[in-house]
């Protein structure tokens, strides 16, 4: 890829334009303890990256909830909706940062989280207009870290993967977009640990999403194309 064949942009969703992971973990936190189940401090963690049917039936096995995995998704789902129905926890610079790459490119979500999710954050945020697509991990196949999503988020674009740049927080996310074939710029969150051996993989680190814009992704693709 060269400085100017970035076809699109792929941003993944919780953790990098919301600060979302501390209300999923409260809707199954919640859905675990009414239903029955065993929740376990580190069950969050584990499920990160997980599509939709993937977390719901880690629930009921891992967590012992005594209730079919469609219903258990069901009522995380109507809990996560709930909470962002009072707030939506937009990172602070997101909004910003995507007006200026849409500008410039198609851009797309590539997200584990579940389409109603998506949708609610998006419109809550004021950005769905800016998404050419969405993608849930529960419509491409397997989670994060498989690469799925992001494959599936490029076709629909209609753009090579190897021509895209990845936005990323966690470090399933970020060897999902790699594994996909796209450069990848790690943006931490202090709400998801990332292992050392996934950030590595990235071409660019940022500190804020407010620090992206189009330099930057400019500056990830030429060095995600010199790492292939």
């Amino acid at each position: 890829m060269s400085d100017s064949a970035v076809a699109a942009v792929v941003f993944d969703l919780d953790g990098v334009l919301v600060n979302s992971e501390p209300v999923w973990d409260a809707a199954k936190h919640e859905v675990t303890e009414r239903a029955g189940g065993r929740w376990r401090e580190s069950a969050g963690t584990e499920m990160l990256g997980m599509s939709g049917p993937e977390w719901a039936e880690f629930m009921r096995t891992e967590l012992e909830i005594p209730l079919p995995a469609d219903e258990i998704w069901q009522r995380v789902i109507d809990g996560v909706l709930r909470r962002l129905e009072d707030h939506v926890p937009l990172i602070p610079g997101a909004r910003q940062a995507v007006e200026a790459v849409a500008a410039r490119w198609p851009i797309g979500v590539a997200s584990s989280a579940d389409r109603p999710v998506i949708e609610k954050v998006l419109e809550a945020a004021g950005i769905a207009s800016l998404f050419a697509v969405t993608v849930s991990s529960a419509e491409a196949g397997r989670g994060k870290p498989a690469p799925d999503v992001y494959q599936l988020a490029a076709r629909r674009l209609g753009v090579s993967a190897q021509d895209a740049v990845a936005i990323e927080d966690a470090g399933n996310g970020m060897r999902s977009a790699v594994a996909a074939g796209m450069a990848l710029i790690a943006i931490p969150n202090a709400s998801t640990p990332v292992d050392p051996d996934s950030l590595a993989l990235a071409d660019l680190v940022l500190d804020r999403i407010a620090q992206l814009g189009p330099e930057v992704i400019l500056r990830a693709g030429a060095a995600g194309s010199a790492r292939r």
